[in-house]
C-alpha cells in the first residue's frame, strides 16, 4: 500500500529544478546572515596560535546565526536557503550553510513546511551533483542535512529520495548512502519502504559496474541488515505493518546470491572486502531460515575459493565459522561431499605460514580453531581420519598444526566432546610419540597436560606419564651436556623442558593415585641434576604429591612400606643440598620457597628432632621471601640483599644444630658441606655460602685440635690461583678468628714454616697436583689472611698484635715478592683492613701507628708506578683508599705532604682515558677510582679548611679543568664539585673568601657550563651554585626564590643537546650571578676568563666570551675605574684568538665599554702599536658596522687629532685624564681611515664631512711643520724593532683619508675634478700645499652646500688657533670661503674679517699673503660689504705695500686692492687714492715681475675708478707714470707688458687729446711697430701742445738707459730717439748733448747686442740733432 503510494507520474525535482532566488521577508536579517557568512569564509583558513582548531571568529559567527534562528527560524532559514541559491557560491560557504542548517533543524524541530520543501529540493539536487572536484564534500553535507530533516519531516525526505530510486536505473551513490543513513536513524519509519528499496536496489546490481558504487551498495546492505535485526528484536514497538523475518530473508537472498556469485569474484580488492563484510549481517538473517540454509551451503566452495584470491583470510574464516556454528546449533550439518575441501582449506590456514600482507593472522587462526571445533562436533570420525592422514606426513609444521587443533578439540568448552572423539584424538597423538622434533614434542606434552586439565586423567596413565618422564630426563641431559656451538638447539631444549615442567605440575596437581616409580624419579632428580632451572617445578610437584600421600592413610602406609627398599639420600646430604641451593632462592623461578616447603613437608623423614623447630621457622623464611618478592615483581640474585638472606639461613642452621647437640649430626653436616664445595663452580653464590657456613661452623666448634686440622687441610687443598676460592678461604679464616684468634695465627705460622722448608714447595701442592701454586699468589693470600684476622679479632687483642706480627708480616710478604698486580691489590686490601680495624676501636687514646709512614711510602711508590693513561686494575683505587684510611690515624700528615699526596692522586686518576661503554669491568674500576680520589681529597682537605686551602685545592685541579680532553674535564669538575660541597658544608660563613677569589673561582668554572659533555655541564652548574650560595651567605646579599628558580630552569636547559639552548642557559646563569659581584670581583672574573681563552676548545672560549659580554652588558656603567684593567686583559688576549666566534664577542665587549667610557677605550686602542694588527683592525671594523657608534667614535678620534692644535687643558675628571692622554696621531689617522673606508657606503657622512675635512686639514698642515713628530708614549706602547712601511706616515694616511671621504660623497664630478687638478699631489708637497688646500676648499664649497656653515665655523676656529700651521691652512681655506657668499649669508663675515685682520699683522709671510688674499676675495663673496669694511681693507692692503722687501705680501696686497677697487667709488678711497697711485708708480720699476704686473693692473683699476673729483689729480699721476708705462710696454715679462699696455691705453683719455685717443685704438701692425707709431704720435702731439712736457719726458727716459732690464734699456733708447726727433729746437738747445752722448756711448759696451744696436741708433739721432742747423721757427723739429 505505502509502496504503491510512492509511485507517481509527477516529478517534483523537475518542477523545482530552476528555482528563482527567494526574496526574504527581512532584508536586514539576510544582510546580517551574509555578513556573518563572509566572516566564516575569511576565518575558515585560519588557525589559532596553538594550532588546535578553527578560528574562533568562525565559531562565533555560526553561533550568532543559530541564536538568531531561535527567535526567527523561518526568516533565518529562508535567508540561508537564498544564500544557497546564489550563483558562484564557494564550496566552503555551502558547507558552512548546511552545517548551520543542521544545527537549526536539531534546535528547532518542526519547521515551516514550505521552507523544508525548498531545502529538501535544494539539498537533493546538491547531493546528486558531483561534477566539481570537491563535489563529495557538498554531497556529504547535503546528505547529512536531509538526514537531519528526516527526524521531523521523514515523509517529505523519503518521498524525495524514493523519487530518484527507480528500477532498472542506476541512481546516484549518495541517494543510496542517504537511504542507509535514514534507515539507521529511523528504523520503524523506514520499514514500510524496506521491501521496495531492496527490490529496486536488486534491479541496479547489474548496472553497478564501478567499484565505488558497488562498495556503497554493500555498505548500505550491511546497514539494512543490521537495522532489520534491530527491528526484529523490538518488533513489539513497531506501529507499522509487520514484515516477518522470513519475508525479509526471501527479499534478501537474491542479493546475497548475486554478491557471492558475481561481485565476490571481482578483481577489485576493495569490492571483495565490502562484499565479504556485508555477508555476515546478511547471514544472520538468512541462516535461521530452514528453507534457505541448504541453499546457502551450496555457496561455501565459492567462499573457500577466496582463500586463494588475495582477500584477508580472517573475513572469510569469520563467515565460515558463522555457517558452521549455525549448522551445529540447527543440527543441519554441511553436506559431507564438501568436508574434504573445508578440512583442507582450513587446515592450510593453521599449518601454512600466513602471507606478509595478512594483518590478522592470529585472529584468523583463532577463528579457524573454532571452525574445527564445530566440525568435530558434527563429523568427529571424519575429522580425526583427516588428522591422521595429515600426521602421516613428515612435515613438522603440518604435525604441529594438527596437534594444536587436537588440543583445541580436547579443550573445547561446554558441551564437552564425547568420549569417542577423545579416544580417536588420543589414537592420532600416539602415532607421533616417536617424533623427536622439539615442536612436536612440545605439542604432545601440551595435549597430555590439556587432557589432565580437561578431566581425562585416566586417559594419560601409562603412555602419558611415561612420555613425560622420558622428556624430563632427555631434556635435562641435553641441557647439562650442551655445546656452545649449538645455541639454537639449547634454546629448543629449554623450551621443551619448560613445557615438560608445566606438564609435570599439571599432572601432579590433578592426577590422583600416582605411581611410586614417578615419585622416586622426581626425588632423585633433585639430588642428581646439575640443571637447577628444573628444581622449582620438581619441588612443587614433590610437595603436592607428599601432601596428598600424607593425607591418605592407605597411601602413606604403602609409601612407608616401600621406603625401606628405596635408596633415598642421607638426611645430612639432602639438608646440605637444599641449604646450598636455597642460598640463591630466586634462581629457577623462585626455588627457595619451593625447597622450604619441601623441607617442611619432609621434616619428619629428614630429622625428627628438628621437625618442631622447622614447623615454626620455615614459614617465617617463606614469608620473608614472599614479602621481598611483593616489593619487587621480578627479583633476581642481583636485585636483593643476598647477605641478609644468607644471615637468615645461617641462623636457621645454627638453630637446627642446637637441636642435635651431643650427636654427630654437626660433624657429618660439616663433612657434607665440605663435600658440596667440590660440586659447585667458582664463583657462585652457592659456593660462597658454603665457605661462610663452614667458617661459622668451625668458629663455633669446641675442639680446637680438630679445627686446626680442618683449617690446615683447607689451606693445603685451596686453589690460590682461583680468586673466588682464595677469598672464600680467607673469609672462612676470618670468621674462625672471631672466636679462636690464637688458633688461626698458629695455623698460619705453621703453614708458613712448612712451605718455606723448600723453595720448590712454593711451586707444588702437598696434596693436590691439579692446581700448582705460585709464590706470589700464596703471599698475597697470606697478607689478606693476616689483615682479615685483624679485622675480625677482638679489639683488646688487636692493639697487641697489630704492629707485630700482623703489619710486620704484611710488609714482609709484600717486600719479598715480585709485587705484581695481585700482590699490590692484596697489600692495599690488607692496609685498609688493618687501618679499619684500628679505627673501629673506640678508646684509641694516643695510639701512634708506628708503621704508618712505611706504608705511606710504599703506597705512593705504587701509585706513581701505575700507567697514567690506562686503567687495568683496581690498584690505584685501593691505594687511595688505603691512604684515606691512613690519613685518619696518628701521626697526621703535614700540609706539604697532603698537597703532594693530592697532586699525585689527582694525576693518577684524572689522566686516565675514559673506558669504552661496552667494557663494564673497566667502567666499574673507573668509577671506583674516582670515588676513592674524592674520599682521599675530602679527608686531606679536612686538615686545612680555609680559603687558602680551597685555593690550593682549586690550583691543583685547574690544569685538569682546563684540559682539552672531555674525560679529564669531567672528572676534575666532579671532584671540584664534591670538594666544594664539603667546603661549603664545613665552613659556611665562618671564614670569608679573599678579595678577588670569588671572581677567579667563578671565572674558572663558568666556561664549563657550555662544555660539550653534558655531565661536565651539570657538574659545573652545581659548582657555580655552591659558590653563589657561599658568596651570598658570606656577603649577606639578597638571593631570593626567583633566582633559585631561574637557576633551576637553567640547569634543566643545560641537559639539552641543543647548543643554542645551552649557551642561552649559560648566559642566563651569568645574568643571575652578575649582580652578586662587586667591581673588583668582576675584574678578577673577566681577567680569569680572558686568561683561559684558548686553553680549551672553541665551545669553552665561546662560553667565556658569553660570560664576559653578559657581565659587561649589565655592569659596564659601574666599571669606570676598572676599564683599563679589563681592556688590558681583553686586548692582550685578542691577538691570540683564532676564531671569529670568540673574537667577535670580545670586540663587542670592548665596544660596549666604549659606549660608556669612550675616552678610556679610545686611549687604550690608540696606544696600540703600528702597523695595526689584525685583531685591532677587527675592533675598528666592528665599530664601523654600527653607524651611530662609529660616528661617535669618529668624533672622539677627531677630538684627539684636534687636541694637538689646541692649548693643553688640565684634567678635571678621570675621563679627562684618558681624553687628554697622549696618543699616536698616526694610529688615530689609521683608525679614521679604516672607519671611513668600512662604514656603510650609503652613509655619505655629510654631517661629519666638515669636521673630518677640517681635522684632516689640520693634520696635513701640522705634518708640514715641527708638529709632525709623534708624542713619546710611555704607557701601553709595545716596542717594535723594525720601521714602519713607507706608506704608513702621517701625510699619506691623511691624504688617503681625504680621498676616501670625498669618494663617499658620491660626486664623481668632484672626485674627477680634484684628481684632474692634481690636488692630492699638491697636498703632498710642502711647496704646493697651500695651493692644494685652496683647490680642496673650492671643491668643498661646491659639493657640501648644506654643511658650509659648519665648515666655515671650523675654519674660523682654526684661524684662531695658537698653532701657526693650523692658522695658515685655515686661512687658506678661508680664502675660498671669502670668495663665496656663504660667510655673508651665515653672518660669519665680521668675525672672519677680524681674524683676517689679525692674520695680516702676523709675521709669517704665508699667513699674511693668505689673509690679504682672503680680504680681497670679499669683493667676490660679499661685494656689498666692501664699502662697509673699506677703511680696514684699504689700511691693511696699503700696509702691505709699504714693505717692498716682501714681494709676495706686496703683490697680494695690490691684487687685493685691485679686487676691492672694483666695488668702491671714487669718493670711498679718500686719501688712500694718492697713496695707492704713488705705491703703484714705485712698483712699476721693481725688479719683481710679479710686483710690476700687480702694480700695472692696480693702476689700471685706479683709472677705472677715477671720476670728476680725482680726474685732475690722476691726470698728473698719469703724466708722472707715462714714460714708465710706455717703456714697460716692452717689459721682459710678457704678462707685465700686456698689463702695462692695457693700463696705458686706459690712461690715454686723461691727456684729453682726441688724436691720441684715436691713435691708441689703431694697432693693426705688429706690437713693436704699433708701439713705435703710438710713441711717435704721443711725442708729436706733445711737441705741439706740451713741448716742455716732452722735454721732461726725454730727461726721464734717459734715466732708464741704466735700467737693470735689457729690454727696458732698449726701449729707453728707442723712445729717446723718437722724442729727440720730435722735440723743438728750443728745447733741443736745452739739452746737454755731451752728457747724453756719454750715456749712450756707455751703452756701446753693454753685453746685450740689442742694447748695443739700439744705443747706436739713438746716438746717431742725437748726433743728427746736434749738428743740424736750427730752424728759425721756434717749434721746429730736427
Amino acid at each position: 500500500m505505502t509502496e504503491a503510494a510512492i509511485d507517481s507520474t509527477e516529478d517534483p525535482s523537475e518542477e523545482t529544478e530552476d528555482l528563482e532566488p527567494l526574496e526574504p521577508d527581512d532584508r536586514g536579517t539576510f544582510q546580517q546572515v551574509m555578513n556573518l557568512l563572509n566572516i566564516m569564509d575569511s576565518g575558515s583558513a585560519k588557525v589559532d596560535a596553538a594550532g588546535t582548531g578553527p578560528d574562533m571568529r568562525k565559531m562565533l559567527a555560526s553561533v550568532i546565526i543559530t541564536d538568531k534562528a531561535t527567535t526567527e527560524p523561518s526568516v533565518v532559514m529562508n535567508a540561508l536557503i537564498r544564500c544557497l541559491q546564489m550563483p558562484e557560491i564557494s564550496t566552503q560557504r555551502k558547507v558552512n550553510i548546511y552545517n548551520i542548517l543542521q544545527e537549526i533543524i536539531q534546535q528547532e524541530g518542526e519547521l515551516e513546511e514550505q521552507g523544508v520543501q525548498r531545502l529538501v529540493t535544494i539539498a537533493s539536487k546538491e547531493m546528486r551533483e558531483t561534477l566539481e572536484v570537491d563535489g563529495d564534500v557538498k554531497a556529504e553535507v547535503a546528505s547529512d542535512t536531509l538526514v537531519a530533516l528526516s527526524r521531523n519531516h521523514f515523509s517529505m525526505v523519503m518521498y524525495e529520495l524514493q523519487h530518484h530510486l527507480k528500477p532498472l536505473n542506476l541512481t546516484d551513490e549518495f541517494v543510496i548512502i542517504t537511504l542507509a543513513k535514514l534507515a539507521n536513524g529511523n528504523v520503524f519509519e523506514f520499514m514500510p519502504y524496506m521491501g521496495i528499496t531492496l527490490a529496486t536496489i536488486f534491479t541496479m546490481l547489474r548496472l553497478a559496474n564501478e567499484a565505488k558504487m558497488r562498495q556503497v551498495i554493500c555498505s548500505a546492505m550491511e546497514t539494512f541488515c543490521e537495522m532489520m535485526q534491530f527491528y526484529l528484536k523490538h518488533l513489539e514497538d513497531s506501529v507499522y505493518p509487520v514484515m516477518t523475518e522470513d519475508q525479509f530473508a526471501m527479499k534478501l537472498f537474491p542479493l546475497y546470491r548475486y554478491f557471492v556469485t558475481v561481485w565476490l569474484r571481482s578483481h577489485n580488492p576493495e569490492v571483495k572486502l565490502g562484499v565479504i563484510k556485508s555477508l555476515k549481517p546478511m547471514l544472520n538473517l538468512l541462516l535461521p531460515n530452514d528453507d534457505l540454509r541448504e541453499q546457502l551451503y551450496d555457496y561455501i566452495p565459492l567462499l573457500l575459493a577466496e582463500y586463494r584470491g588475495g582477500l584477508e583470510a580472517l573475513f572469510v574464516t569469520q563467515v565460515l565459522r558463522q555457517i558452521l556454528e549455525m549448522s551445529v546449533i540447527t543440527n543441519t550439518p554441511v553436506p559431507q561431499m564438501q568436508l574434504h575441501t573445508i578440512f583442507t582449506e582450513l587446515h592450510i590456514q593453521v599449518c601454512a605460514k600466513a602471507p606478509a600482507q595478512q594483518q590478522y593472522s592470529s585472529q584468523n587462526l583463532e577463528e579457524t580453531v573454532h571452525c574445527f571445533i564445530a566440525l568435530a562436533r558434527s563429523y568427529p570420525k571424519e575429522l580425526m581420519k583427516f588428522f591422521l592422514s595429515q600426521m602421516e606426513m613428515s612435515k613438522e609444521a603440518i604435525r604441529v598444526g594438527t596437534l594444536t587443533l587436537i588440543r583445541a578439540v580436547v579443550s573445547a568448552d561446554e558441551p564437552r566432546m564425547n568420549i569417542r572423539t577423545i579416544y580417536l584424538a588420543i589414537r592420532v597423538v600416539k602415532n607421533t610419540l616417536s617424533d623427536t622434533r622439539f615442536k612436536v614434542r612440545m605439542a604432545i606434552l601440551r595435549i597430555i597436560g590439556q587432557l589432565a586439565l580437561s578431566g581425562y586423567q585416566d586417559r594419560i596413565k601409562g603412555w602419558g606419564l611415561k612420555y613425560v618422564s622420558m622428556q624430563l630426563t632427555l631434556s635435562t641431559y641435553k641441557l647439562t651436556n650442551h655445546r656452545e656451538s649449538f645455541y639454537q638447539r639449547d634454546l629448543e631444549e629449554k623450551m621443551v623442558h619448560k613445557v615438560t615442567m608445566d606438564t609435570v605440575k599439571i599432572i601432579t596437581s590433578s592426577v590422583s593415585g600416582m605411581t611410586n616409580e614417578f615419585w622416586v624419579r622426581l626425588l632423585c632428580y633433585i639430588m642428581e641434576t646439575d640443571y637447577t632451572e628444573a628444581l622449582t617445578p620438581i619441588c612443587i610437584s614433590l610437595t603436592n604429591l607428599a601432601e596428598r600421600q600424607l593425607h591418605t592413610k592407605d597411601v602413606e602406609a604403602s609409601v612407608a612400606g616401600k621406603s625401606r627398599h628405596v635408596d633415598l639420600p642421607a638426611p645430612q646430604k639432602l639438608l646440605a643440598r637444599l641449604l646450598v641451593l636455597m642460598s640463591s632462592p630466586y634462581k629457577g623461578e623462585g626455588r627457595g620457597i619451593a625447597m622450604l616447603n619441601l623441607l617442611r613437608t619432609l621434616r619428619q623423614s629428614i630429622a625428627p628432632s628438628m621437625a618442631d623447630m622447622w614447623e615454626l621457622e620455615i614459614p617465617l623464611l617463606v614469608k620473608y621471601l614472599e614479602g621481598v618478592a611483593l616489593l619487587s615483581a621480578e627479583h633476581t640474585e642481583f636485585t636483593w640483599n643476598q647477605k641478609t638472606w644468607e644471615d637468615k639461613l645461617i641462623q636457621f642452621l645454627r638453630n637446627s644444630l642446637k637441636k642435635t647437640r651431643g650427636s654427630n649430626w654437626s660433624l657429618r653436616l660439616s663433612k657434607e658441606l665440605n663435600n658440596q664445595i667440590e660440586s659447585f663452580d667458582s664463583p657462585s653464590l652457592e659456593k660462597g655460602f658454603l665457605y661462610r657456613a663452614l667458617g661459622f661452623t668451625l668458629a663455633t666448634g669446641l675442639e680446637a685440635d680438630k679445627v686446626e686440622v680442618l683449617l690446615l687441610e683447607l689451606l693445603y687443598k685451596t686453589d690460590y690461583g682461583n680468586d673466588f676460592d682464595r677469598e672464600g678461604v680467607i673469609l672462612c679464616f676470618g670468621l674462625c678468628a672471631r672466636g679462636q684468634v690464637k688458633t688461626v695465627l698458629n695455623v698460619l705460622h705453621d703453614f708458613e714454616e712448612r712451605i718455606q722448608e723448600s723453595e720448590q714447595s712454593w711451586q707444588i701442592g702437598a696434596w693436590r697436583k691439579d692446581h700448582p701454586w705460585r709464590r706470589e699468589t700464596v703471599k698475597g693470600a697470606l697478607m689478606v689472611m693476616y689483615s682479615c684476622v685483624a679485622l675480625y679479632c677482638h679489639p683488646q687483642m688487636l692493639l697487641t698484635h697489630v704492629d707485630n706480627p700482623i703489619t710486620a708480616k704484611i710488609i714482609h710478604h709484600y717486600s719479598s715478592s715480585c709485587q705484581d698486580i695481585c700482590l699490590k691489590m692484596a697489600f692495599m686490601k690488607s692496609v685498609v683492613q688493618v687501618t679499619t680495624a684500628i679505627k673501629n676501636i673506640k678508646d684509641l687514646e694516643d695510639f701512634q701507628f708506628a708503621q704508618k709512614m712505611t706504608l705511606t711510602g710504599i703506597i705512593i711508590a705504587t701509585i706513581k708506578a701505575e700507567p697514567t693513561d690506562s686503567l687495568v686494575s683496581p690498584v690505584r683505587t685501593m691505594a687511595m683508599e688505603a691512604l684515606s684510611h691512613l690519613s685518619n690515624l696518628k701521626p697526621f700528615y703535614s700540609t706539604e705532604e697532603s698537597n703532594e699526596l693530592m697532586d699525585i692522586s689527582i694525576h693518577s686518576v684524572i689522566s686516565l682515558q675514559p673506558p669504552a661503554e661496552d667494557n663494564e669491568s673497566i667502567q666499574t674500576l673507573y668509577a671506583n677510582a674516582k670515588h676513592a680520589l674524592e674520599q682521599l681529597m675530602e679527608g686531606l682537605m679536612q686538615r686545612q679548611l680555609d680559603p687558602k686551602g680551597l685555593q690550593e685545592m682549586v690550583h691543583l685541579l685547574e690544569k685538569w679543568i682546563l684540559s682539552e680532553k672531555e674525560g679529564e674535564r669531567e672528572k676534575a669538575m666532579n671532584l671540584h664539585l664534591h670538594l666544594m660541597q664539603i667546603y661549603v658544608q664545613s665552613i659556611g660563613v665562618c671564614i670569608p673568601l679573599k678579595l678577588g677569589q670569588f671572581g677567579m673561582l667563578v671565572g674558572l668554572i663558568a666556561p664549563c657550563t657550555c662544555d660539550s659533555h653534558r655531565r661536565t655541564r651539570m657538574a659545573s652548574m652545581s659548582v657555580l651554585a655552591s659558590l653563589l650560595d657561599l658568596h651570598a651567605s658570606q656577603t649577606c646579599s639578597s638571593w631570593g626564590p626567583s633566582k633559585e628558580l631561574e637557576l633551576a630552569k637553567c640547569k634543566e636547559d643545560l641537559q639539552s643537546l641543543d647548543v643554542e639552548k645551552i649557551f642561552s642557559a649559560s648566559s642566563r646563569i651569568a645574568k643571575v650571578a652578575c649582580m652578586q659581584f662587586n667591581c673588583d670581583e668582576v675584574v678578577s672574573l673577566i681577567q680569569k676568563l680572558c686568561d683561559n681563552i684558548g686553553a680549551m676548545d672553541l665551545q669553552h672560549d665561546k662560553a667565556s666570551v658569553t660570560w664576559i659580554g653578559t657581565f659587561l652588558q649589565m655592569r659596564a656603567k659601574e666599571l669606570e675605574d676598572k676599564v683599563a684593567e679589563i681592556l688590558g686583559a681583553v686586548l692582550v688576549q685578542l691577538p691570540v684568538v683564532d676564531h671569529l666566534e670568540v673574537r667577535r664577542p670580545l670586540i663587542e665587549g670592548t665596544l660596549l665599554l666604549a659606549h660608556y667610557h669612550q675616552e678610556t677605550v679610545l686611549t687604550a686602542l690608540l696606544r696600540q702599536p703600528l702597523p695595526m694588527e689584525s685583531h685591532l683592525t677587527e675592533v675598528w671594523l666592528a665599530v664601523a658596522e654600527n653607524v651611530p657608534f662609529s660616528r661617535t667614535m669618529l668624533h672622539g678620534l677627531m677630538g684627539r687629532l684636534q687636541a694637538r692644535f689646541t692649548p693643553r687643558a688640565n684634567p678635571t675628571s678621570k675621563a679627562d685624564i684618558w681624553r687628554l692622554a697622549a696618543v699616536d696621531p698616526l694610529m688615530t689617522l689609521c683608525a679614521i681611515h679604516l672607519l671611513i673606508q668600512k662604514m656603510d657606503v650609503d652613509d655619505k657622512l655629510l654631517d661629519l664631512f666638515p669636521d673630518l675635512v677640517y681635522t684632516l686639514l689640520l693634520q696635513l698642515s701640522g705634518s708640514q711643520g715641527p708638529e709632525a713628530a709623534s708624542p713619546v708614549l710611555k704607557t701601553w706602547r709595545l716596542v717594535h724593532t723594525g720601521t714602519l712601511p713607507e706608506e704608513i706616515n702621517l701625510h699619506r694616511i691623511t691624504i688617503k683619508c681625504m680621498q676616501l671621504l670625498f669618494r663617499r660623497l658620491s660626486s664623481e664630478q668632484l672626485v674627477h675634478s680634484l684628481e684632474e687638478q692634481g690636488v692630492w699631489a699638491l697636498l703632498q708637497s710642502s711647496s704646493t700645499f697651500l695651493q692644494g688646500v685652496g683647490l680642496l676648499a673650492r671643491g668643498c664649497l661646491r659639493s657640501v652646500e648644506g654643511y658650509r656653515q659648519r665648515l666655515a665655523e671650523l675654519v674660523l676656529r682654526g684661524m684662531d688657533s695658537d698653532v701657526l700651521s693650523c692658522r695658515v691652512s685655515s686661512t687658506a681655506f678661508c680664502v675660498e670661503f671669502m670668495s663665496d657668499p656663504v660667510l655673508y649669508q651665515e653672518k660669519l663675515l665680521k668675525p672672519t674679517v677680524l681674524m683676517l685682520e689679525k692674520g695680516v699683522d702676523q709675521e709669517d709671510e704665508a699667513l699674511r699673503v693668505l689673509s690679504l688674499r682672503a680680504l680681497g676675495n670679499m669683493a667676490l663673496g660679499a661685494p656689498k660689504k666692501v664699502r662697509q669694511y673699506r677703511r680696514l681693507l684699504l689700511e691693511k692692503c696699503l700696509d702691505s705695500l709699504r714693505e717692498p722687501v716682501n714681494s709676495s705680501v706686496a703683490s697680494e696686497g695690490m691684487e687685493a686692492l685691485a679686487k676691492i677697487l672694483a666695488e668702491l667709488r671714487e669718493g670711498d678711497l679718500g686719501s688712500s687714492f694718492g697713496i695707492i697711485c704713488e705705491q703703484c708708480r714705485v712698483f712699476f720699476d721693481n725688479e719683481s715681475e710679479l710686483l710690476r704686473l700687480k702694480a700695472f693692473i692696480l693702476f689700471g683699476k685706479l683709472a677705472k675708478v677715477v671720476r670728476i673729483s680725482k680726474k685732475h689729480f690722476f691726470k698728473e699721476e698719469v703724466k708722472k707714470a707715462w714714460i714708465t708705462l710706455m717703456l714697460h710696454c716692452q717689459d721682459p715679462c710678457s704678462d707685465a707688458a700686456q698689463a702695462c699696455m692695457a693700463t696705458m691705453f686706459q690712461c690715454v683719455h686723461f691727456w684729453g687729446w682726441k688724436a691720441l685717443e684715436s691713435s691708441s685704438g689703431q694697432r693693426d701692425s705688429s706690437e713693436a711697430d704699433g708701439m713705435t707709431v703710438f710713441q711717435t704720435t704721443v711725442c708729436s702731439i706733445l711737441t705741439q701742445k706740451k713741448p716742455a712736457v716732452l722735454y721732461n719726458f726725454l730727461l726721464e727716459t734717459m734715466t732708464y738707459i741704466n735700467s737693470n732690464l735689457p729690454r727696458i734699456r732698449i726701449s729707453a733708447c728707442n723712445l729717446a730717439g723718437i722724442i729727440m726727433k720730435q722735440m723743438s729746437a728750443h728745447h733741443l738747445r736745452k739739452l746737454d748733448f755731451p752728457a747724453l752722448r756719454n750715456s749712450l756711448q756707455e751703452l756701446q759696451l753693454d753685453s746685450d747686442p740689442e742694447v748695443h744696436s739700439a744705443a747706436l741708433e739713438t746716438l746717431k739721432i742725437l748726433d743728427t740733432c746736434s749738428q743740424q742747423p736750427l730752424l728759425s721757427s721756434p717749434g721746429g723739429f730736427c
